[in-house]
């Protein structure tokens, strides 16, 4: 079993930054690979990044490219989301997910084993 705390989250103005972090627990195999998604409000669950934890290899959605930064330090076993330039249209929930194996599944959520309780990022205008 695998347990994922997120925290990290807030309200922030826009063009403001914030960093999420996971703190992962349990039986991690250095083959997994670490998501994070968001849910917004009468919307749907979508892809933000992931990263690989052994080879760190990293995959982003294209509406965060350049603004998001996804991270991990092994020792500690935590993942990062550094956010910066944020926009209101990034104000929703935020997942960490963790996943067996690294390939073109990252972004897809359902092949995500274990998840986080969320944590919420609210950012004004």
């Amino acid at each position: 079993q695998v347990q994922l705390v997120e925290s990290g989250g807030g309200l922030v103005q826009a063009g403001g930054s914030l960093r999420l972090s996971c703190a992962a627990s349990g039986r991690i195999f250095s083959t997994y690979a670490m998501g994070w998604f968001r849910q917004a409000p009468g919307k749907e669950r979508e892809f933000v990044a992931a990263i690989a934890w052994s080879h760190g290899n990293t995959y982003y959605t294209n509406s965060v490219k350049g603004r998001f930064t996804i991270s991990r330090d092994n020792a500690k076993n935590t993942v990062y989301l550094q956010m910066n330039s944020l926009k209101p249209e990034d104000t929703a929930v935020y997942y960490c997910a963790a996943r067996s194996g690294w390939g073109p599944m990252v972004s897809t959520d359902s092949s995500y084993d274990y998840w986080g309780q969320g944590t919420q990022v609210t950012v004004s205008s």
